[in-house]
Parts: C-alpha cells; sequence; structure tokens
C-alpha cells in the first residue's frame, strides 16, 4: 500500500510538473506586414498599413490570445504614386474613412481560440477602429515565428459609411464596397 501510495504521489508530482506555462511572444513590427484592399465599383486599391506592436499568447504549440496595435497613421496606398496616391492617402486618412488625427490607431483583441489543428486556430476577436469595437472571426495560421490571417471587415460597423452604398443612393460607379480586405503576416 506504501508503495501505491509513493507511485501515485510521484505520478501527480509528474503530471503537475509536465503542465505547459502560457508563454506570451511580441510580434516584430518592423518584420510583420499588413496589406489591404479596397474595392469599388470600378475597380480596387491597395496598400499597407504597419503593425505599432503586438503580442500572441501560447500554451505550448496552442495559441490561447494575443493582442495587435495598428499605426492607422502609416496608412498608405500602393497602387498609385505621386498626387493621385497622396490625395487618396489624405483621404484615408480623413475623417471621411479612419480619421488618423483623432484615431491614429486600431486594435484587435482575441476573446476566444479554437485550435482546428495543423496550425490552424478560430479567433473570435474584438477589433477597434475609431473608438468604435465589434466582434469580428478569422482563421490565424501559425507555422514556427510567423502568422498569418486574412480578413475582412465590414467599415459601415465603423461609423464609415462615405461612398457606400448601404447607406446613400444613386451613386452609381461611385459606390464603394463596405468590406475591405487585409493580408497579415505577423513575424514573432
Amino acid at each position: 500500500m506504501k508503495n501505491l501510495k509513493t507511485f501515485v504521489l510521484a505520478l501527480l508530482v509528474a503530471v503537475g510538473a509536465t503542465q505547459v506555462q502560457a508563454q506570451t511572444k511580441k510580434v516584430d513590427a518592423a518584420k510583420s506586414k499588413i496589406n489591404w484592399v479596397g474595392k469599388k465599383v470600378t475597380g480596387e486599391h491597395s496598400g499597407t498599413v504597419n503593425v505599432k506592436d503586438g503580442n500572441l499568447v501560447f500554451k505550448g504549440t496552442a495559441l490561447k490570445g494575443g493582442t495587435i496595435t495598428v499605426d492607422m497613421t502609416s496608412l498608405t496606398a500602393t497602387d498609385l504614386s505621386g498626387e493621385y496616391q497622396q490625395k487618396l492617402n489624405g483621404h484615408l486618412k480623413a475623417e471621411d474613412f479612419f480619421g488618423t488625427d483623432k484615431f491614429a490607431t486600431s486594435k484587435i483583441v482575441f476573446k476566444k481560440v479554437a485550435d482546428k489543428g495543423n496550425g490552424v486556430f478560430a479567433v473570435t476577436a474584438d477589433l477597434t477602429i475609431k473608438d468604435m469595437t465589434n466582434p469580428i472571426t478569422f482563421d490565424l495560421t501559425v507555422k514556427g515565428d510567423k502568422a498569418t490571417a486574412d480578413l475582412k471587415v465590414d467599415r459601415t460597423k465603423f461609423g464609415i459609411k462615405y461612398g457606400s452604398g448601404s447607406f446613400f443612393d444613386n451613386l452609381g460607379d461611385k459606390t464603394i464596397n463596405d468590406e475591405f480586405e487585409l493580408k497579415v503576416a505577423l513575424v514573432l
């Protein structure tokens, strides 16, 4: 009986010792990239916006949480150059769109993470743009020190209604899609 108690105690200690502690990995903002695409009836524009800072939380190899802050003042179109690029950048940073003078950052905070297998995680998060917070869901793929995701964001949920056919009539070929796309590549 004494040997059984010793064995059970040793087993409990071994199990307790093998429990994995959560580890926070900092996002390397300089190496991470966010590409965006905004579409309209007559075409699309694309560009980049920079990660300001962030981290992902893991328990072993399983993603458990994260927070990413985006520098909205870095928003720029890459499909145009010169005067046309400056005009579009100015309009995107103006109050009609992201109002970057007043709202210099946007933030995403992971609320729930489900492991889908093979390094893919279903993430439910709170996205804050222009001080308005709404839930968003997306898949995040983690491979080594890289994490990637494709997101679609409905800008009208954040008060960005300029050119939206959902709010304005008779826009014709000036209509801008409500959703914009983000392709996120984080380096940890």
